[in-house]
């Protein structure tokens, strides 16, 4: 199970962190996924971030503002996201996919990923 929080309300230029809990145990097995979801749009992938936190992916509008983390310890993911601009408004997903070992590959389709939360609402206004 994964639970979102942190999502709110903000004016353009600020900051919100976004976690990520799951349940369950082994967790550092996942590789893990932000995705948001605008009104009247698909779905799509921010950022990701690999089982062991090693190796972090961004769509290209959100590079040099967002950074995805997760701390393995506490079976948490994290989305801090800095410089929020008003297309960044959606409601904001994480997914988790168990992840072969070995595997460096990049999961970035909602497709990849069999498990999601139930979203978080990110509004920033102008």
């Amino acid at each position: 199970q994964l639970v979102e929080s942190g999502g709110g309300l903000v004016q353009a230029g600020g900051s919100l962190r976004l976690s990520c809990a799951a349940s369950g145990r082994r967790f550092s097995v996942y590789a893990m996924g932000w995705f948001r979801q605008a009104p009247g749009k698909e779905r799509e992938f921010v950022a990701g971030i690999s089982g062991s936190g090693g190796s972090t992916y961004y769509t290209d509008s959100v590079k040099g503002r967002f950074t995805i983390s997760r701390d393995n310890a506490k079976n948490t993911m994290y989305l801090q996201m800095n410089s929020l601009k008003p297309d960044d408004t959606a409601i904001y997903y994480c997914a988790a996919e168990s992840q072969p070992t070995g595997f460096g590959g990049r999961y970035l389709r909602t497709a990849d990923y069999g498990y999601w939360g139930q979203g978080t609402q990110v509004t920033v206004s102008s």
